[in-house]
């Protein structure tokens, strides 16, 4: 699954990304309610992994408004809050379940699958569409129009995390540190060279470019 983690305590959402991704799931991960928020109404997810307690903006408040927005991405809500009053209120705000800091790793991740069997065929997003552009990711293939086209590993995970972010500009050290995490300098020029390489393999012969540059911001793709 693709899911994303909102968790301020660097400690833990490391930890807790690097068993999710043992498990064979693909994370990303924000540190604050706000860009949780953002990030759940705009992109493509599996399941939203939500802390409580956040900087800027609550979970129990960005699951309401993620609600609110129509998004039916299931929620596993964390807290160190344990009555039940205080779990009644998560439920409440949206989430599909709810646990108590701290806990095993293991029931975490026995969670997780859960509620992706909970979600059924809707839990595994395999299609990702943007304009014409189609990126199947059962069979790892590009398709725009009529025309096939063939990626590298790392391009592929370059254009499936625009494509999980339609019309949300990412910034260089975002792309950097999802596509490439500590694989990259973050001084160099690596993600400006393999949007070259997406630009000539998907935009070239097209009258409408999908993958367009905010300068001195980032990138997006927008059909």
């Amino acid at each position: 699954m693709y899911i994303l983690l909102v968790e301020d305590d660097s400690r833990i959402a490391h930890l807790v990304e690097r068993a999710l991704m043992e498990a064979g799931h693909r994370t990303e991960v924000v540190y604050n309610g706000a860009a949780g928020l953002m990030c759940g109404i705009t992109g493509v997810y599996d399941l939203i992994v939500l802390d409580v307690m956040l900087p800027e903006m609550d979970g129990l408040e960005v699951c309401r408004s993620l609600r609110q927005q129509r998004v039916r991405t299931p929620v596993l809500m964390l807290t160190a809050l344990d009555a039940v009053p205080d779990r009644v209120r998560g439920l409440d705000a949206g989430a599909d379940d709810y646990l108590v800091k701290p806990f095993a790793l293991e029931e975490f991740l026995a969670r997780v699958r859960a509620l992706g069997r909970r979600g059924g065929d809707e839990a595994e997003t395999n299609t990702l569409v943007v304009g014409d552009l189609t990126l199947d990711l059962a069979r790892r293939e590009a398709q725009r129009g009529e025309r096939t086209i063939e990626l590298t590993a790392r391009e592929f995970a370059l254009l499936e995390y625009l494509m999980r972010h339609p019309g949300q500009v990412l910034t260089k050290a975002q792309i950097t540190d999802h596509v490439w995490g500590y694989d990259a300098e973050p001084t160099s020029n690596v993600v400006e060279i393999y949007i070259h390489y997406l630009r000539d393999k998907i935009d070239r012969g097209f009258a409408r470019p999908l993958i367009r540059t905010f300068r001195g911001v980032g990138y997006t793709m927008k059909a």
